[in-house]
């Protein structure tokens, strides 16, 4: 059962070329996905996370699919936009935007109402209906792609690179989610330097990975600078990367900068906020990378102009599409910033959007984020499979991927039986099942 079906009837005036690329019927699949049990500042992954599938279906049959948050805030606002889009041309982008701008404002509240965004900084009603309009634009690019027969790459101009370079994600971790819920794994706790690089190995093994990141946060910095220390021994000259989101203060953000400063790809957002990031830019040459302080156009002349960041993390999902993701790596190439991108608990949809846009932008100056290998479920016929740290970059109709209609219906299925206490994430309340007295930290931690 979808949460949202929409449809309009056919015209009999419409064109066989305008039936083609007319939307017709909106479905919205919301699921959850077995996610293990990783680590950040907020405490632990929850067994399941919610994701949005978005499918549009054209008068034809053509149907494009999409992917997105599946928190409740995130289906409250692509119910209405579902319901208000058939009879749009699937061509019509732009109009995407005017329409989420019209109909997607949460009841009694306004753009400037805001609430606790935890790793993805602080979040907007603005921010929350972007998110919504990326799964839907995706999901009209496929569509579009598959009836004129060419890859989405296409329809934004055209390839520059024929693979995209993914780095490694490294996770503090737990062997098993507390209280023997969700799926079990054959990963193991990753708790100290060793077990960071027994991790690490296998990433490079299995998939060929060169670079590494590793969600940090979690531990005394000291700890984690260890952690660093160990992998560049491990990998000499391999590009390493850290990411406290934003649990240190400035201080201790200069101190790590100054201690790694010789193995550090970038430090990912060390300290909180525009003015801290400026802080410890000010005091380090270690280049500093976020996803938070920077996730719209709107908090970009602060930063740039600070020099508050030198490299930002894109998002399709963030930023509110694949064509909002070019006009972000323009925007950067202009100001001399770099620019990588940033994963979040992502499927075989969104990884192929991704995928797809990076491979037409100049400027994709670091290897892309992907939490990809961690996810042993998807919701697409064949997975998406790494050589050499990489992806090909595909060039069959729109996305090129297939949905598979048992997996969603099974995942489906989860979320109409789940409780509601997984329809929305939340770290902390998943850590408490380990640690009765757990709350979510104030920040700085460290």
């Amino acid at each position: 059962m979808q949460t949202a079906v929409s449809t309009v009837a056919p015209s009999a005036a419409l064109s066989e070329r305008d039936a083609a690329r007319t939307v017709a019927e909106v479905r919205l699949t919301p699921i959850l996905i077995a996610d293990p049990p990783l680590l950040n500042t907020h405490g632990v992954h929850q067994p399941y996370t919610p994701r949005l599938i978005v499918e549009v279906v054209t008068e034809d049959g053509t149907t494009g699919v999409g992917e997105t948050y599946g928190d409740t805030r995130y289906l409250e606002l692509a119910a209405p936009l579902a319901k208000a889009l058939p009879g749009h041309l699937i061509s019509d982008l732009n109009g995407l935007a005017a329409l989420a701008d019209r109909v997607c404002a949460p009841p009694e509240q306004t753009s400037d109402s805001v609430s606790a965004g935890g790793l993805r900084g602080v979040q907007t009603a603005d921010k929350l209906r972007l998110s919504v309009v990326s799964g839907f634009e995706v999901a009209l690019l496929d569509a579009l792609g598959k009836t004129l027969g060419l890859p989405v790459h296409a329809l934004l101009g055209g390839r520059v690179r024929d693979r995209v370079d993914y780095s490694a994600y490294l996770f503090y971790r737990l062997a098993e989610h507390p209280q023997g819920q969700g799926e079990p794994d054959t990963w193991g706790a990753a708790l100290d330097p060793e077990g960071v690089v027994a991790q690490a190995r296998r990433f490079a093994d299995t998939y060929g990975f060169g670079s590494f990141k590793l969600k940090g946060g979690v531990f005394p910095p000291e700890e984690e600078v260890a952690a660093v220390r160990a992998l560049a021994e491990a990998f000499p000259g391999r590009p390493l990367r850290l990411d406290p989101n934003g649990a240190w203060s400035v201080e201790t953000s200069v101190k790590v900068a100054r201690d790694l400063a010789d193995v550090l790809e970038y430090l990912e957002d060390p300290a909180g906020g525009t003015d801290g990031m400026a802080e410890v830019a000010a005091a380090t040459g270690v280049p500093l990378a976020t996803n938070m302080c920077v996730t719209t156009f709107a908090e970009i002349p602060e930063a740039f102009t600070r020099g508050a960041v030198q490299v930002v993390l894109s998002d399709h999902h963030y930023w509110g599409g694949l064509r909002n993701t070019q006009h972000l790596a323009a925007v950067c190439r202009t100001f001399g910033v770099g620019l990588s991108m940033h994963s979040n608990t992502h499927l075989g949809i969104s990884l192929a959007a991704m995928t797809h846009v990076a491979a037409t932008v100049p400027n994709l100056d670091y290897a892309c984020d992907t939490h990809y290998p961690w996810q042993t479920e998807d919701v697409i016929t064949r997975r998406h499979t790494f050589h050499d740290g990489a992806l090909p970059v595909s060039d069959l109709p729109g996305l090129g991927v297939e949905l598979d209609r048992d997996a969603l219906a099974v995942l489906h299925q989860r979320w109409l039986d789940d409780d509601g206490t997984m329809r929305d994430r939340d770290d902390a309340a998943a850590m408490r099942k380990a640690d009765p007295r757990w709350r979510t930290p104030s920040v700085p931690r460290w």
